[in-house]
């Protein structure tokens, strides 16, 4: 079975609980699970991981280097700061899909420039945890579709 993996940045372990009118009322608890019971449909394995440090994400990000056929990626706050981040993605050769579950481009201009845009095949923004999940979809179709050629 291929292997999806699903990093969150910083924060996002109080989804749920922080700013709510922003970010919805679902934890990341809830988003894991709705991402593992989709990926199981799409005959897809799920590593599914969040951190609020940055060198955490990355070495995930290497780890997918090796065993991930595609990541789904919601950077949080590292979108707007993490060149180490972007460097990483770059060296991953497999689907990447941002994901944000505010309209970044409706908030604060400094949330307006992303650098894992630059590597992201997709993003994905402002449709709430059901992002993810959309995400999910898309990495698939194009997992099949390189698998096709």
């Amino acid at each position: 079975m291929s292997l999806i993996y699903v990093l969150n940045g910083p924060n996002l372990n109080l989804l749920g609980k922080r700013q709510p009118d922003i970010y919805g009322h679902e934890t990341l608890a809830d988003v894991e699970t709705d991402c593992r019971r989709l990926a199981s449909e799409l005959g897809y394995d799920i590593r599914f991981h969040q951190s609020n440090r940055e060198y955490e994400i990355i070495d995930w990000i290497h780890e997918a280097r090796e065993d991930g056929a595609g990541i789904v990626i919601n950077p949080a706050a590292f979108t707007h700061t993490s060149v180490a981040i972007l460097d990483a993605l770059n060296t991953f050769e497999q689907p990447v899909i941002e994901v944000h579950i505010s309209n970044v481009h409706k908030r604060e201009a400094f949330r307006h420039h992303s650098f894992v845009s630059h590597r992201a095949d997709g993003v994905i923004a402002g449709l709430g945890t059901e992002g993810y999940q959309l995400a999910i979809r898309r990495v698939a179709s194009l997992i099949t579709s390189a698998e096709k050629k």
